[in-house]
């Protein structure tokens, strides 16, 4: 990981990700994060963004539940049971420990998985369990993947099958309409989404309030659905018949996928304005819609087969399914961007190579597009949509990536409350196996889908951890026997000062470590025996931190005789532009001018050998990953005609 010039108490911390607040100081967003703008503006765009995976649900969790892999008998007790469980798994899950807890963890506004994992590896330190604790953060960020394959297939097809209740013979263009749906959005999104984004909002609430009116029209047939609050329900659903109740979860947890996106978007809304979207509009209008549909079953318990779009009546259903594909379309759009946004913190945290990243907004710095990961995402989602065919297949493998990421959760929220907010050990205890149980019961019913396609989303996961892994391990290997061959700056400064010759302009050696003489410089003095008046030997430092102010950038040394090291320092949400940085520097001598600086970058060839470190066919992915990265002039900005890259080979 690329987190050189930190001292070793911030390095802690780094490689787990991000600092944070405890809940007694955590802050409703810093600097351009969510504390920005009136909090019904912002309740509004989180009710847009944060819940269009959770918002979708009501399309396909009660259907599978009843009529999925391990159908139930449609009768009351058993209609009644699992909406009370649906209505419980949200107010534990989302409510209790998302918003009211883990919400509470923020990294100067920023939240997600990782950070968590930040906050504990400052507490603790290094001990024993630090390697495990950073492994389950990568795991966690590797879930994701997983998930964002598959939640767009899963919504979208949910959503296209709608058509199928209007019109029965339309069942054969429900995969080929997805697939052009699936194929338009990825399309699209090297265009940007900021005045798409500007839609989804006001998209999203005349979505939840057809949810909440279709809800509370069928739910005044059967207002006894109403009962369902009580836990008492699913209580007896489980005396019933405990086994299908156990299977059933795997399908009630779809209710609630989506619930990290609450933490993960924090950044963008803050924890104010994300609760209170969820506590007085999506909440509410869910739960309405799920009684409706619960109403509506005991009613016509025929209608199991597609209870959301049985609710409507018939001359509603076409617009419902158009208004139920574009908020499956802003439910997939969500994800996708958080693909991009966790792309961007791997490779500014050292967990992936570079990649070309593009900003599309000029005003928004969160806008980005990752063209191989949004490419790789089409070409594996529109495979899922063609080979499992019906939402109903894919639910087998919907759900394990997001339960295994709960559970991950409730681990670090032990962690969290024992050792760093050093709650009392007897309510730290009970609120954290509570959570432990819960998250458990949902992962241990979704393993049982493994066979049935759950096996996919852990596929892909494995793939990406396998990366993530390999990349970091490798860069830390090689870095290592580069430092070993290294000579010494002010020796080399000795050497050559008095003996090469100077030419005028400034040269600049990017280098991965803060000591030693980079590989450049060293090529540089041996084959073409000039240095330049002024040679700076400049270090990105990626920070654990979203972003850093201006005047905590730069760090300069003077070495003498005309040579400087220099540390760029920046957050990990933040574009690096070398140049433009540059032009502030005004403590190592006259400025630094674009067109008399040159720009020297090593570029290693690794060949993989027997020397302790990784297994040789993992030194050969690493070689091929550090081949296909991007380079350091696209990365950083650099001007294409002032760079001169110098090669080597290293063994590893």
């Amino acid at each position: 990981m690329r987190f050189h010039g930190i001292d070793p108490h911030q390095r802690r911390a780094a490689t787990t990700g991000r600092f944070l607040s405890t809940p007694d100081t955590a802050s409703e967003g810093h600097g351009h994060h969510g504390g920005h703008g009136k909090l019904h503006t912002l309740a509004l765009g989180a009710l847009g963004v944060v819940f269009g995976d959770i918002g979708t649900s009501p399309l396909y969790a009660l259907k599978e539940s009843f009529v999925g892999h391990h159908p139930l008998l449609v009768d009351a007790p058993r209609i009644f049971g699992v909406l009370s469980l649906i209505f419980w798994t949200m107010t534990l899950i989302v409510t209790a420990k998302y918003v009211f807890i883990i919400m509470r963890a923020d990294n100067e506004g920023e939240g997600g998985s990782m950070a968590l994992l930040a906050l504990i590896g400052r507490t603790l330190g290094e001990n024993r369990w630090t390697p495990a604790i950073a492994m389950l953060g990568v795991m966690a960020a590797a879930l994701f993947y997983g998930d964002a394959i598959i939640t767009p297939a899963m919504s979208v097809l949910s959503a296209v099958e709608g058509l199928t209740i209007v019109e029965s013979s339309l069942g054969e263009f429900v995969v080929p309409i997805a697939v052009v749906i699936l194929f338009g959005l990825f399309l699209i999104q090297k265009h940007g989404t900021e005045k798409v984004g500007a839609f989804f909002g006001p998209v999203m609430v005349v979505y939840f309030l057809v949810l909440a009116v279709l809800g509370l029209v069928n739910l005044v047939e059967h207002p006894e659905i109403v009962g369902i609050v009580n836990p008492m329900w699913a209580y007896r659903f489980f005396a019933i018949d405990p086994t299908l109740a156990f299977l059933a979860l795997g399908s009630i947890v779809l209710a609630v996928t989506g619930a990290e996106a609450l933490y993960a978007d924090m950044g963008h809304f803050g924890r104010k304005a994300i609760s209170v979207a969820w506590l007085y509009a999506a909440f509410p209008c869910l739960m309405l819609n799920y009684m409706g549909q619960g109403a509506l079953l005991l009613e016509n318990p025929a209608a199991a087969t597609n209870p959301f779009f049985l609710l409507a009546p018939e001359w509603a259903r076409l617009p419902l399914v158009i208004l139920a594909t574009l908020a499956t379309i802003i439910a997939s759009q969500a994800v996708i961007s958080g693909a991009f946004s966790v792309t961007r913190q791997a490779v500014q945290l050292g967990f992936l190579p570079r990649l070309r990243i593009l900003h599309t907004s000029a005003s928004a710095e969160g806008q980005i597009y990752v063209p191989i990961v949004n490419w790789t995402l089409l070409i594996f989602v529109i495979l899922l949509v063609v080979t499992f065919h019906s939402s109903s297949n894919l639910a087998a493998a919907y759900g394990i990536a997001v339960t295994g990421t709960m559970v991950i959760t409730a681990c670090m929220m032990g962690v969290l409350t024992f050792s760093v907010w050093r709650w009392n050990p007897i309510a730290a205890g009970l609120v954290t196996g509570l959570f432990f149980v819960i998250d458990g019961a949902y992962f241990l019913s979704n393993a049982t889908k493994i066979p049935d396609g759950g096996w996919f989303p852990l596929l892909v996961a494995a793939a990406v951890f396998l990366l993530l892994t390999t990349w970091s391990k490798g860069r830390r290997i090689m870095r290592h026997y580069l430092a070993v061959g290294a000579m010494e700056l002010g020796l080399f400064i000795r050497s050559t000062a008095g003996s090469v010759k100077r030419i005028p302009g400034t040269a600049i050696f990017l280098s991965s470590t803060i000591d030693g003489v980079p590989p450049a410089l060293l090529h540089n003095v041996k084959h073409n025996k000039v240095l330049h008046e002024r040679v700076i030997i400049l270090t990105v430092v990626t920070e654990d931190v979203p972003q850093l102010l201006a005047h905590d950038r730069i760090e300069v040394t003077d070495e003498g005789a005309g040579f400087y090291r220099m540390r760029l320092r920046h957050g990990f949400m933040e574009e690096v532009d070398i140049p433009q940085t540059l032009k502030t520097v005004t403590t190592c001598g006259a400025p630094i001018g674009t067109m008399d600086t040159s720009y020297f970058l090593s570029r290693q060839t690794l060949i993989a050998s027997e020397k302790p470190g990784m297994a040789i066919w993992r030194e050969r992915l690493f070689a091929w990953m550090i081949r296909n990265a991007a380079t350091p002039m696209e990365f950083f900005n650099l001007p294409t005609n002032r760079v001169v890259e110098l090669g080597s080979q290293v063994e590893i």
